[in-house]
């Protein structure tokens, strides 16, 4: 044990007697250390933020709807010719399945502008057009005025529920409720403010909205669409149960043979939370590309330093020999030098990973959070890089003969 801290503090004072050069050859860890990181402080930022989001629809809630739901490239002409889903779907289905609680329908279009006299938005705002259930299914909470009803519904009335984007905009001094805005010049009523609920992902708001009646919706942007039904199974233990009713029902209704695929979609948290965990994969696989590549380049840097080192110190490593010292202990003496300087090495890159997450989260508001696994990885595969590419430099150092060492100039 003597012998290893009197190699460590030879190491450290070799590194002070040479600091720009033992930085300059740090650079390539640091670099690979920092991208490690950072990268996976981001993915796991991103992670949470999905389950966070996600959480919003309840453990036992999912979705059926026409569309593909995920990241990738579809065949849109394929899925466009399934049938569309209607309000008469969601209420059949509501008749037909026993384990299913509530349902809700639902239908969106995107890049509106809603307009008063005094104000108006970009032509940015989601107008959705739902059913009174939506509340329950989205996790939606009312933050003043109310939530449409099934009177709102049956008798089509021109009424919105606002998001708080929308409010920020149109009404920051007054109190919107019972205030009129206009949507492609048609009149309705504000009756209520749905509370705050932030960002999907860190990217498109959930507070920039308009919640209508969807008949009034229908009747607005057209009939002709398909609607997304949200099911609410009557508790979360009944969510597989009830999937499977729902499923069922739908290959009946839509006269489907026994092995002919779904032309549906039924995707719950565990879908979406699957479908990101694949892509966050890839990432992964590609940050661990550059990773490598960058830890093969400090390697070299270390293998030359710990060669020159060697060649520059090659009178003492002689006399430490006449004076007693082993093979083993001007191995261990050397190794530890390499696997020291690529330690620093990590240690400044998890720092600077740190900075980079920090970086990113202060500017540009994205959700990160460094895994405790990712800054114990990046540290081991630094320590091992140093050590296999310090083990030929010490092997070297170690088989020198002590009288023609001490005879170098």
């Amino acid at each position: 044990m003597l012998a290893f801290w009197d190699s460590l503090r030879l190491a450290l004072k070799t590194f002070a007697g040479n600091p720009l050069r033992s930085l300059l050859t740090l650079l390539g860890i640091v670099m690979g250390v920092a991208t490690v990181v950072a990268m996976m402080a981001l993915i796991e930022g991103l992670r949470l933020k999905v389950n966070k989001d996600l959480s919003s629809l309840g453990a036992d809630v999912f979705q059926v709807t026409k569309w593909p739901v995920g990241f990738g490239q579809f065949d849109w002409q394929k899925y466009a010719r399934r049938p569309n889903f209607t309000v008469v779907d969601r209420d059949a289905l509501l008749g037909a399945c026993p384990s299913v609680r509530t349902a809700s329908a639902s239908d969106g279009e995107g890049g509106q502008k809603v307009v008063t006299p005094a104000a108006e938005t970009r032509p940015s705002v989601n107008v959705m057009g739902v059913t009174p259930e939506y509340v329950e299914t989205a996790g939606l909470q009312v933050a003043a005025g109310r939530f449409h009803g099934p009177a709102d519904e049956e008798d089509h009335r021109a009424v919105a529920v606002l998001g708080m984007d929308v409010v920020d905009v149109l009404f920051p001094a007054v109190d919107p409720v019972g205030q009129e805005v206009r949507i492609r010049d048609r009149p309705y009523r504000v009756i209520g403010v749905l509370q705050r609920r932030g960002s999907f992902l860190g990217m498109a708001s959930l507070d920039n909205q308009v919640v209508l009646p969807l008949s009034t919706f229908l009747e607005a942007f057209g009939r002709r669409r398909s609607v997304d039904i949200n099911v609410a199974a009557s508790d979360a233990d009944a969510l597989k149960r009830a999937q499977d009713e729902v499923i069922t029902f739908l290959r009946r209704r839509r006269d489907l043979a026994p092995g002919e695929p779904n032309n549906f979609e039924v995707f719950t948290n565990d879908s979406l939370t699957k479908t990101f965990n694949s892509l966050s994969a890839v990432i992964s696989a590609a940050s661990a590309g550059v990773t490598l590549l960058s830890l093969l380049v400090g390697g070299i840097g270390i293998l030359n330093i710990m060669l020159v080192s060697v060649t520059e110190r090659t009178r003492e490593i002689g006399v430490r020999k006449a004076l007693g010292a082993t093979r083993r202990r001007i191995l261990l003496q050397f190794a530890l030098e390499a696997v020291a300087l690529s330690l620093l090495g990590g240690v400044l890159g998890v720092g600077v990973g740190y900075g980079l997450a920090f970086l990113a989260r202060w500017v540009f508001g994205v959700m990160t959070a460094v895994p405790v696994w990712a800054v114990a990885l990046s540290l081991g595969v630094s320590s091992t890089v140093g050590l296999v590419f310090g083990i030929y430099p010490a092997a070297r150092a170690a088989r020198l003969d002590p009288v023609e060492a001490m005879r170098n100039e």
